[in-house]
């Protein structure tokens, strides 16, 4: 069969470190399948790596996602991987995304496609099978590189050379680019940082602040999206440094007022920096002792779990700590009524700000690890059956006050004192 990626793109033999490792990721993921289903659909029907993993394997990066693109649209590629009963779900097919799934592991599928019009938060799409037209769509010359099974690239826009050289560049028309998704300003942001050798071509830095004003057009979720994916990548702490990527970053995210917190971490915060999730990264940056929080919270619409996570974060933090805000006591109010996620975020929190870290805090971090939650000794139908306490308002009360109690007493209560309680 020719190759119809050949009459399109040349063909090239990589070095064999590239070879090595698409040929790693067949071993361990099992990608093979997806592969042998697609090129086995129909006579011209390919499939091939595309964006993240390929740029990572030429920047000898850890993979920890796998995206291909293929010239079948996705109701084909469906019918494809029934035919070699590959598992798939279909909750991205609109846009033109089937994830298929073997051993655990997801693999993005994507048809191939042409943008018919475009408002900077939504593209109106068709499916493709010219493989041209799809890379033409894309955002940066890196992420424009295509592989096959082997590892052989398919480069339109010299992408390999642009990782290699440390230089990120829009594909064709800088602005055109940028309009099409202002999401990309973000992703320039992370690209830049992450795999620039050069300074900022002022032309582009120009161009992006003019178009700021489409960015805060884009929906919260998508905003915070692309903030948790910055703030895990390689290049986040080199943000700070750089005054043109720092500049635009407070504009869209003015509510981060604490982000020069991650200059001044300590050891043991950037020990455990990777293991503490992004909710608990954004605390850091928004509470800052005023309505800051709420702010964040009202305009980027967050959910009901990390509304109330940073909520009891603030409100702790916005009390006066004094030597005993960390007693064992006060700390078992929290782990019983809060749970032990909060309690953690409470440590940590304090542990991350700090110049010098107290020693007595990570002992109560490993202490409450291995802590079960425990259950309050007395339920209401003994109250009721042993005490004669009717059912209704008093026997809530009466039970509300044992348990605070209970948990005051570093969960412990005697009979003399239950007895107190329900005869008072």
């Amino acid at each position: 069969m020719i190759n119809i990626l050949n009459k399109v793109f040349p063909r090239s033999q990589n070095l064999n470190y590239i070879n090595l490792g698409f040929a790693n990721i067949s071993e361990t993921t099992g990608v093979k399948n997806i592969f042998d289903a697609i090129n086995s659909f129909s006579k011209h029907s390919e499939i091939r790596y595309v964006g993240g993993c390929v740029r990572k394997i030429i920047n000898k990066e850890k993979i920890d996602d796998i995206d291909l693109a293929v010239n079948l649209n996705p109701h084909d590629v469906c019918k494809a991987l029934e035919k070699k009963n590959v598992r798939y779900y279909k909750s991205g097919i609109e846009h033109g995304t089937i994830t298929a799934i073997i051993n655990d592991i997801k693999f993005e599928i994507t048809s191939l496609r042409k943008d018919v019009d475009t408002d900077g938060r939504h593209a109106k799409v068709e499916f493709s099978d010219n493989w041209k037209e799809d890379a033409c769509r894309r955002d940066f010359t890196i992420n424009s590189i295509y592989a096959d099974f082997e590892g052989n690239l398919f480069d339109p826009f010299n992408g390999k050379k642009d990782i290699e050289n440390g230089q990120i560049d829009f594909i064709g028309v800088e602005e055109k680019r940028i309009k099409e998704d202002y999401l990309r300003v973000l992703r320039y942001i992370r690209f830049y940082l992450n795999y620039s050798k050069n300074k900022h071509n002022p032309k582009t830095i120009k161009i992006i602040k003019k178009n700021l004003n489409g960015v805060l057009g884009i929906s919260p979720e998508r905003l915070l999206d692309e903030l948790k994916k910055l703030l895990r990548s390689k290049g986040f702490f080199k943000l700070t440094k750089d005054k043109d990527c720092l500049e635009i970053i407070n504009l869209i995210f003015p509510q981060l007022k604490n982000i020069f917190v991650f200059d001044k971490l300590n050891g043991f915060a950037k020990k455990n920096f990777a293991k503490v999730d992004f909710i608990f990264l954004l605390s850091l940056m928004v509470i800052d002792g005023s309505d800051n929080v709420d702010y964040f919270i009202y305009k980027f619409n967050l959910s009901n779990k990390d509304k109330k996570r940073l909520l009891f974060l603030n409100n702790f933090y916005l009390d006066k700590i004094s030597s005993k805000t960390f007693s064992e006591h006060n700390l078992n109010k929290i782990f019983y009524f809060n749970g032990k996620e909060a309690l953690m975020d409470v440590i940590y929190f304090r542990i991350f700000k700090s110049n010098k870290v107290d020693i007595k805090l990570l002992e109560m971090i490993e202490n409450y690890q291995q802590k079960v939650l425990p259950l309050l000794p007395l339920r209401a139908i003994t109250l009721m059956t042993k005490y004669n306490i009717p059912e209704g308002k008093e026997l809530g009360n009466k039970l509300k006050m044992i348990e605070e109690l209970w948990v005051d007493n570093n969960f412990k209560i005697s009979e003399t004192e239950v007895l107190k309680i329900v005869n008072n």
